[in-house]
């Protein structure tokens, strides 16, 4: 039995098999990965006096084969906060973003972009956010 298993080490057809698999199976992981879908990127929240929060929900996607991790954002100003989804958004399932914009210290037309950075194959996306802020 010992003198099969020698012969068929030097049988390049079976490394060419073992070769196949493995490249077949680092070409499998190497495609699996989170993407990430935003169902509206822009949203308008009309017209609101100055001093008032307002709450703007994004409905968000993860359309790839693996967990979406949304771990950080950056916002232009102090003004906007985000709430991000506190666990993994699995495969197919969706999440909430929540950005509160604070009116305190802003007037007139207001365009904010808030930039979301994830682990999904598609990097970093940006959602935005428009509105007028009305004078007391």
């Amino acid at each position: 039995m010992l003198n099969n298993f020698k012969y068929n080490l030097k049988n390049p057809s079976i490394f060419r098999g073992v070769f196949c698999l493995c490249l077949y199976l680092i070409s499998a992981t190497s495609f699996s990965q989170a993407i990430i879908k935003v169902k509206d990127t822009k949203k308008n929240f009309g017209f609101v006096k100055k001093g008032e929060t307002v709450s703007i929900k994004y409905e968000v996607e993860n359309s790839g084969n693996e967990p979406l991790l949304i771990s950080n954002y950056k916002v232009e100003c102090s003004c906007t906060t985000v709430t991000l989804p506190s666990a993994p958004i699995l495969p197919k399932m969706k999440g909430e973003i929540i950005v509160n914009f604070d009116t305190k210290t802003v007037y007139d037309r207001q365009d904010r972009i808030v930039e979301i950075i994830s682990n999904a194959k598609n990097g970093t996306i940006k959602i935005r956010f428009k509105g007028v802020v009305l004078s007391k």
